[in-house]
């Protein structure tokens, strides 16, 4: 399981399930927001990555 914005390279280490982030400097957040709206962004990238983990491999589509 990765969250990450370089995809080729998450698929070329082989991680089985992947969540695209927001940019390569800020991954899991976004330094133009507000402090709030950051806070949502990562609530929701982090709520993608726990229901990736909780999917067999085969039903996870990138």
């Amino acid at each position: 399981m990765q969250i990450t914005s370089a995809l080729p390279v998450a698929k070329m280490v082989g991680s089985n399930r992947i969540i695209l982030g927001n940019g390569i400097v800020h991954v899991v957040g976004d330094a133009n927001l507000s402090p709030e709206q950051e806070k949502e962004v990562r609530r929701k990238l982090v709520r993608q990555a726990l229901e990736a983990l909780q999917m067999s491999k085969d039903q996870f589509s990138e």
